[in-house]
């Protein structure tokens, strides 16, 4: 079974919420996406994003635009990440190899690479699904059919914006799971996030079956305990990218630390009260 059907089969009987932190590969440097991949699984991340940097990010804000810039500086090229990841799946970690992994990448990647060659080197590096935010859904049929037969889920977005016959075909034709972005334009922390969320994702729930994670503006344990009431997991981008931002500068043993603080923090906000 695929690691994100398990998982979110077991939080389901668990009535829990997934926590899945965004890391952009190679920032500030591949090392140190090693070391915080198995350091937030233990602190409470129960689901991996992984940006695959790219020159011109697609719906990114200015914090995660700014480490897809920091990673290609530094020479980070999609070779390397997944020969990073593989090694972390071989490693054994009994933590890191029951936690799922998504890359995020751009269309543009994977059709420069050639799609079999691209989903092949994706599936042997631990993939266990992908998120490509510039492929129309109208076009997303082969891939999804090829990526399928490599056991890996095809991810597809809603946002506010999508009209509701067009979200419900969406959902449709996703497989893993719903990423519901919470507010039009790009990521980054809100202070406050649409009052009509809840209620959007309430109807979409109406549409599908697979489990709804609700990612864009998410930045707070307050923002993640009161989205539990609706989603199936909670995407937070931004607002860990930006601890990472001078992370080139410090220890890394200290930047693991702050992140794994700032990730138990939220995965503290999911668990149920005394």
């Amino acid at each position: 079974m695929n690691r994100i059907d398990a998982l979110f089969a077991r939080l389901k009987s668990e009535d829990r919420r997934a926590l899945m932190p965004f890391l952009t590969a190679g920032d500030p440097d591949l090392a140190t996406t090693a070391a915080l991949i198995p350091e937030l699984a233990r602190r409470g991340a129960d689901v991996f994003e992984i940006g695959i940097p790219y020159s011109d990010p697609v719906a990114d804000g200015p914090v995660i635009a700014a480490s897809f810039h920091r990673a290609l500086v530094q020479g980070v090229r999609v070779a390397h990440v997944f020969q990073t990841l593989r090694a972390l799946r071989a490693e054994k970690d009994a933590t890191v190899g029951e936690t799922p992994m998504v890359a995020m990448v751009s269309y543009s990647i994977v059709n420069k690479i050639g799609v079999d060659g691209f989903l092949d080197d994706a599936a042997a590096a631990g993939l266990d699904g992908l998120i490509v935010p510039d492929l129309p859904v109208e076009e997303s049929t082969p891939l999804a059919e090829k990526a399928g037969r490599r056991d890996l889920k095809l991810i597809q977005l809603i946002t506010p914006a999508t009209p509701r016959p067009r979200a419900a075909e969406i959902a449709r034709l996703a497989t893993g799971f719903i990423y519901y972005v919470s507010v039009a334009g790009t990521t980054g922390e809100r202070k406050a996030l649409p009052e009509d969320l809840k209620e959007n994702v309430a109807w979409l729930r109406t549409q599908t079956e697979l489990p709804i994670c609700i990612g864009f503006g998410i930045g707070s344990p307050s923002q993640v305990r009161e989205l539990a009431e609706v989603a199936d997991g909670l995407i937070v981008g931004s607002a860990l990218i930006r601890r990472l931002a001078d992370a080139a500068n410090r220890a890394r043993a200290d930047v693991v630390k702050e992140a794994g603080d700032f990730v138990g923090d939220l995965a503290a906000a999911l668990r149920p009260g005394p």
